[in-house]
């Protein structure tokens, strides 16, 4: 088999099939090189404009290391066509993220994910994929980006220690150059290993017992770099102008929901400055950000307080007005946010225990190491702040803030209707 060799800072040579080749030269893969990898961080994080594009061919490189180790590690040969639509799906994962990264999903799009699907099955990817690897091979791949495959080898792509979390982790740390995304790689990448499911009986992704202390790792390198960069206080503030700039642009006809995923970054912003120019767009790119106003901590906020904000994207805005007005601001000029992730580090895998056993990982079992599951929520309740951001330094009686948006939606939406 033929290969081509791309230098990378991470990984150093990178080699790529004939058949991957052909996938990274098509333009739905090309556009990842001009979308941002951590959108806005950069703005914080000079180092930290790498791309998509880096980041898709790092999780290949992964895979293909991973599936010759678990090959060892069984003892068999895996199908030939299974491991190039795994090697597939990993280099083309991401190729529905939006111009700067997660952001937008933030306002309520559709999931980056879900847009990935006519990009893969059909168009240039999926005749592609259709003429190396068959007629079901676009499906097969979009069902293992989505994390709906009955493959054993699901969990290399989509699951709680998929290699998309390694990679980016890894990548983002070394070119924002912080020494948080440190993970024991190789550690982990041999500690995988296929075993029945505990519950059903169908054969999954696992990990050994002795490759605990590596998965501690990836949940310490995880935790660090959402407290310290991708919840940086500023980066967050950057995300929240840029998300009310498209929220307000998309309002106002300006651009269709459905186009965005066309973009890349720099296109986006140059369309929405002929489109709808507005302060906010002349403020990022001046790297003009908006400051805190007022912050508290998530693990202060109970009984699920605040949480419309990730998920009633209308509300937020008109909150965010509601609040300008009374601080005596415009519209746009008072922002809030709440970052929302599902899970810190969703840890739901089977654990081949030295005896030969197969246990789940849950905060019952596998007495003796670190409960896991429980101390990922404590660390994501650690990284996570609601914030109020204002244009310029502006005193808000916090008190008073932090009382209207604890309360639930149904009676946030009558107080700033009032």
């Amino acid at each position: 088999m033929h290969f081509e060799i791309i230098r990378d800072p991470l990984w150093n040579n990178i080699r790529v099939d004939d058949s991957a080749m052909r996938l990274v030269d098509t333009g739905v893969v090309q556009r990842l090189r001009y979308v941002r990898q951590l959108g806005l961080a950069y703005l914080v994080y000079p180092g930290a404009t790498h791309s998509r594009f880096e980041h898709a061919l790092g999780t290949y490189h992964l895979a293909r290391r991973t599936l010759a180790l678990l090959e060892e590690r069984e003892d068999v040969s895996f199908d030939a066509r299974d491991c190039a639509v795994v090697r597939a799906a990993a280099l083309l994962h991401d190729v529905g993220h939006y111009p700067f990264s997660h952001a937008l999903e933030e306002i309520g799009v559709t999931h980056h994910e879900e847009l990935a699907r006519p990009l893969v099955t059909e168009g240039e990817v999926g005749a592609l994929l259709t003429r190396e690897l068959g007629a079901g091979a676009p499906a097969e791949v979009f069902d293992l980006i989505r994390g709906r495959s009955a493959s054993p080898l699901q969990g290399l792509i989509s699951g709680s220690l998929d290699l998309d979390k390694i990679e980016y982790l890894k990548r983002d740390g070394y070119m924002c150059g912080v020494p948080y995304g440190e993970i024991d790689v190789d550690r982990l990448t041999h500690s995988l290993v296929l075993v029945p499911d505990p519950d059903s009986g169908v054969r999954t992704m696992g990990v050994v017992e002795k490759g605990m202390a590596a998965l501690e790792s990836l949940l310490f390198a995880k935790y660090q770099m959402y407290r310290n960069v991708y919840w940086h206080h500023a980066v967050r503030s950057a995300t929240a102008m840029y998300k009310r700039l498209v929220s307000d642009a998309l309002a106002a006809g300006a651009i269709r929901a459905g186009a965005i995923v066309g973009y890349t970054d720099e296109g986006l912003l140059a369309h929405l400055g002929r489109t709808a120019p507005a302060p906010l767009l002349s403020a990022l790119l001046g790297r003009r950000l908006y400051k805190r106003a007022i912050e508290c901590p998530a693990a202060e906020l109970t009984g699920g307080a605040a949480e419309w904000i990730g998920t009633d994207p209308a509300l937020v805005v008109a909150a965010e007005n509601y609040l300008a007005r009374r601080a005596g601001l415009q519209p746009g000029e008072l922002l809030l946010d709440y970052p929302t992730k599902t899970q810190m580090l969703g840890l739901d895998i089977p654990v081949l225990r030295r005896s030969g056993a197969i246990e789940r990982l849950t905060p019952e079992n596998l007495i003796g190491s670190i409960n896991l599951p429980s101390l990922s929520d404590e660390l994501y309740q650690s990284a996570r702040w609601l914030r109020v951001f204002t244009v310029r330094r502006t005193a808000l009686p916090s008190a008073q803030v932090l009382a209207l948006l604890s309360r639930p939606a149904s009676e946030v939406r009558e107080a700033v209707a009032a």
